[in-house]
């Protein structure tokens, strides 16, 4: 019995020394780094180019704290885990990038490691802009060397233990992360083959648009099925179901028209993606838009698991007081069927966002308000105005149940309880 017990053990631990070696190998090996920053001045199109991609990449947005100087860091990135802080990416020699050479920066983007070698946190989209392109991240790292020096410290994460230890990050990146290259579909055009790689690796659409597991790992980093994004209250709807965002029916005009300027026929950007539009995809080439829109429409299309026919009543009461609350604020501008100014103010009747299975989005914009991003294309849009302090939480499930019963729309009821539960967790 002890000699099979020994043999047990030893067996125990040569598989955890396995393990051990494994998760090293895959997240710590590799060549050391040794080239040194670079002395001379990128080139004037370079930097053009490299300032185009960092639009495309949207990467101000996270690495800019509000306020202050661009690229400079200290943005708070809320997760269930803690707080990470945006990094300062300017080219300042102690508290930036200024001592880094572009094959560190490739593998900052690639590998997701900083230049020190230091496991770097996914709320950096590492494990979208692995498929960055060398030529591109080259480009990128030219640009913000260009940038004026910023002397701003990093501030230390704000994570619960185990997730601040890097032990902890090398097994998540074993069980979630390969660095890859984009790979260029032969039996597709190369205008699609520019749209995917802008929106599953540059673009990291699949960021938000693809749900996340309790340890904030996503099985597919190509997957865009939609999800919740994590502390935000909004639902990022599936790209590919017709029942939510998906666009195999819509024009190619009309996707360019949406990316463009946050508007269109079909639909209108709020939340987040309206911090997508008005940072990131207004400015890009018009070439870009559309490859990104063929790609969009040609995605294979999820079927919907949602027989209208199953669809539980809502009570007469809850109609009731759900459609004087719609007469009182909302008919003026949706109109009292639901119709809504074209151009202004988007229809309810048979608005696929008013029926998503998540209501998140809804009872967002209810308490919140909804603002459409003011672009070049649209700089007057407009806004919808927060219910917040008009509305209790039996009103808010009121309206909304109404609106989701209403004109031929079917869509389950909201309760009282879900809406408190969001508007809890958004004061936190």
């Amino acid at each position: 019995m002890k000699r099979l017990l020994l043999v047990v053990g030893v067996l125990v631990l040569l598989a955890a020394a396995a393990l051990g070696a494994l998760v090293w190998s895959m997240n710590f090996g590799g060549e050391r780094i040794r080239d040194g920053a670079p002395r001379t001045p990128p080139a004037r199109e370079q930097v053009a180019r490299g300032a185009y991609l960092a639009r495309a990449g949207n990467c101000m947005l996270c690495h800019t704290e509000r306020g202050g100087a661009a690229y400079a860091g200290g943005r708070p990135l809320e997760t269930p885990f803690g707080t990470v802080y945006a990094s300062n990416i300017t080219p300042d020699a102690e508290t930036g990038i200024g001592t880094w050479s572009a094959a560190h920066f490739r593998r900052a983007l690639h590998e997701g490691r900083s230049r020190d070698g230091r496991l770097l946190y996914p709320v950096f989209p590492y494990t979208h802009m692995t498929r960055v392109t060398e030529p591109d991240a080259d480009a990128l790292f030219d640009y913000l060397r260009s940038l004026p020096a910023v002397s701003r410290p990093n501030r230390q994460h704000r994570l619960r233990w185990p997730y601040s230890t890097q032990a902890a990050l090398a097994v998540w990146r074993t069980l979630y992360f390969r660095p890859e290259q984009q790979e260029e579909n032969p039996s597709r055009p190369a205008e699609w083959n520019r749209g995917a790689y802008l929106v599953q690796g540059l673009g990291h659409c699949g960021a938000c648009h693809a749900a996340r597991d309790a340890f904030g790992g996503q099985r597919d980093s190509m997957d865009l099925s939609g999800g919740l994004i994590p502390m935000q209250n909004w639902y990022a709807p599936s790209l590919a179901s017709p029942t939510e965002a998906g666009v195999a029916d819509w024009s190619i005009d009309a996707i360019v028209q949406l990316l463009a300027t946050g508007a269109s026929p079909r639909g209108t950007v709020l939340g987040p993606m309206a911090e997508v539009v008005l940072h990131s995809t207004q400015y890009l080439e018009p070439a870009d838009l559309r490859a990104m829109a063929v790609f969009l429409k040609g995605l294979p299309q999820t079927p919907t698991d949602t027989d209208p026919r199953e669809v539980p009543r809502a009570a007469a009461s809850v109609l009731e007081r759900g459609g004087k609350l719609y007469e009182r604020h909302c008919a003026a501008c949706h109109g009292d069927q639901g119709q809504g100014v074209p151009g202004a103010y988007p229809p309810l009747a048979g608005n696929r966002a008013v029926m998503l299975a998540n209501t998140s989005n809804l009872v967002q914009v209810i308490l919140h308000g909804g603002f459409p991003p003011a672009t070049r294309g649209q700089p007057r849009p407009f806004g919808m105005p927060p219910f917040a302090t008009v509305m209790s939480d039996a009103d808010v499930a009121a309206v909304i149940t109404y609106v989701r019963s209403s004109w031929n729309n079917r869509a389950a009821p909201v309760s009282e309880l879900s809406v408190s539960q969001q508007r809890s967790s958004t004061r936190e």
